[in-house]
């Protein structure tokens, strides 16, 4: 069975930085697709990056250059470095997994993912 827990979210400034970590259990393989998603209240969620099987990261533009994918297969976790966070990043954060491959950005949605941690909260204040 597949498990995802997300830690690390907080209350920062602006400008401040934040390192989340999910960790994962139930992959057999690393052949898996990770990512992160965020919802803001009263906003669809949306993706904010992705790593592939090879380590490739992609990132959607809002936090591109601000923001860090990683991961690590022998510990099975999956880190986001949020640098130069702005108040618009306030979001609750989810670890999203799937065993197939990842989509292109233009494919980047929620209904990718079938596996999902139960979020972590990010509050940027100005």
């Amino acid at each position: 069975q597949v498990q995802l827990v997300e830690s690390g979210g907080g209350s920062v400034q602006a400008g401040g930085s934040l390192r989340l970590s999910c960790a994962t259990s139930g992959f057999t393989s690393s052949s898996v697709c990770m990512a992160w998603f965020r919802q803001a209240p009263g906003k669809e969620r949306e993706g904010v990056a992705l790593i592939y099987e090879n380590d490739f990261a992609q990132y959607v533009d809002s936090v591109k250059g601000r923001f860090t994918i990683s991961k690590d297969n022998a510990q099975h976790t999956l880190d986001l470095q949020m640098n130069g966070l702005k108040p618009e990043d306030t979001a609750m954060y989810y670890c999203a997994a799937d065993r197939g491959g990842c989509p292109s950005l233009l494919y980047f949605k929620d209904n990718w993912f079938p596996n999902w941690g139960p979020g972590t909260q990010v509050t940027v204040s100005s």
